[in-house]
């Protein structure tokens, strides 16, 4: 048997590769599908199946395209409601790979269509030795269950049906399994995430939270407490797998505009996306520029802070860059992106076009300016749960997601030092204030990370 793991680590998301006597499957591929074409390519496999764990809702993926490219069936849980050709499974079904057998369990509590699948290598032994379990088992955790709101389950529901899925299915199996879920650390599919890509049933018995002995009941109550809010695009890119995607061949290219071309189509209410470095867009950026560098979750937090449609000009050191943005954009379905400022921001400078800039404040200089008594308002973008773990004092926390409709709680006419967990984030926040006229901005570098490992003191909940 031949087995891969793909980790990309942006979306924090885990694919497959798994082939038998010239067959294989890929499992929960991501859009841009060459690599597994490439790599079956290598390894001698046709690729006969593309297998969908579930409807995700985190990035859109290439099962259409890869379909298309190859002539495999694609494959979801029956309740998926896929709107192309597909083939729906029920629980126990099995396909065969050469010598290996894919058994599907259905396990819902993630999504109503969610399954798992068992990899069997008949060669060693009749019994599976690895699960793909989607997002319904983490390393570490288990999904969220409030995704499916919009499809009529309450996350009560869903919980309940998630608590099942688990003790009535993949507990079952022999702690010796592995265990390679679709996602890991930094996923918005679950909260507690492990940054390891595999486990085993044993390990995670033992040390998975979600997996201690306790009733339904009180697994439902812990599972829809205090869950982090859902970033505003997954019941977007959800769709979009359900009715599956255009191949990426078939999105225009973005045209290369000159300075004074950029310059118009922001009067006319274009996004200017600046994905480079926040020290880079902290030093000279044109104004009105979002800043989301490529270097972090750039796709994640496109989702959440550019609505659907929005035009979309691409401000990037080198010509890389930009395509490299597009196909992150391309992967949570942002596929509006109309050009790319030629030449960047040299090109924008020697235009003789006004640029501006953002101080960046180190956390001793900030912690001096606190301690001094300085007129100084402190926003900490971070989600709640993070504040609530430690922050700088008298810090206010106002999240990225909702920075943009929560604005008007902070006075633009002080000075303002914007911190998250290390500044990438808080780059973000920066240039969104600058863009509602904040006279005064500072992204502190390091964040919160740094504040701490400074010895400056920190204020939590009682």
């Amino acid at each position: 048997m031949y087995f891969k793991q793909f980790y990309l680590g942006c979306l924090a998301h885990a694919s497959y590769l798994i082939g038998s006597e010239g067959e294989a499957a890929v499992v929960d591929p991501q859009r841009d599908v060459d690599q597994y074409i490439a790599e079956a390519e290598a390894q001698g496999f046709k690729i006969k199946h593309i297998i969908e764990t579930h409807l995700h809702a985190d990035f859109v993926s290439g099962h259409r395209e890869l379909a298309a490219r190859t002539g495999a069936e694609i494959i979801f849980g029956a309740k998926s409601g896929a709107e192309f050709p597909h083939r729906a499974v029920s629980d126990g079904e099995e396909i065969k790979l050469g010598r290996v057998t894919l058994r599907f369990l259905t396990t819902p509590g993630h999504t109503p269509e969610s399954i798992s699948i068992l990899v069997i290598d008949n060669d060693a032994s009749p019994q599976p030795q690895k699960v793909l379990t989607g997002d319904a088992l983490f390393i570490g955790d288990v999904g969220r269950p409030d995704l499916a709101g919009l499809r009529g389950y309450t996350a009560q529901q869903m919980a309940a049906s998630l608590y099942e899925s688990l003790h009535d299915k993949l507990l079952k199996l022999d702690d010796a399994v592995e265990v390679y879920p679709a996602h890991g650390a930094g996923s918005m599919c679950g909260r507690n995430i492990s940054k390891e890509t595999s486990s085993t049933i044993g390990e995670q018995r033992r040390f998975n939270y979600a997996l201690k002995p306790m009733s339904k009941d009180e697994f439902v109550r812990m599972m829809t407490a205090d869950l982090p809010e859902a970033p505003a695009y997954f019941p977007r890119d959800a769709e979009i797998n359900r009715t599956g995607a255009p191949a990426l061949e078939a999105l225009a290219r973005p045209k290369a505009l000159a300075p004074n071309e950029v310059d118009a189509l922001s009067e006319k209410g274009h996004l200017l996306l600046d994905v480079r470095s926040s020290a880079a867009f902290g030093a000279a950026h044109v104004p009105g520029a979002l800043n989301i560098a490529l270097s972090g979750q750039f796709a994640t937090w496109c989702g959440t802070l550019i609505g659907l449609g929005t035009p979309i000009v691409l401000i990037a050191d080198e010509i890389g860059a930009v395509d490299e943005a597009v196909m992150r954009l391309a992967r949570v379905g942002i596929e509006s992106v109309v050009g790319y400022l030629a030449g960047g921001l040299q090109a924008w400078d020697q235009a003789g076009l006004d640029i501006e800039a953002i101080p960046q404040m180190p956390v001793d200089e900030l912690h001096d300016r606190i301690a001094e008594g300085a007129d100084l308002q402190v926003v900490d973008v971070r989600r709640p749960g993070e504040y609530a773990g430690g922050h700088v004092p008298g810090a206010i926390n106002l999240t990225l997601a909702h920075l943009e409709q929560e604005v008007s709680n902070l006075n633009p006419n002080r000075p303002t030092a914007v911190i998250c967990q290390s500044g990438y984030r808080s780059s973000a926040a920066t240039s969104i204030l600058q863009q509602h006229r904040f006279t005064e901005i500072y992204n502190v570098v390091g964040g919160t990370n740094g504040w701490v490992n400074a010895g400056c003191a920190v204020e939590s909940p009682i």
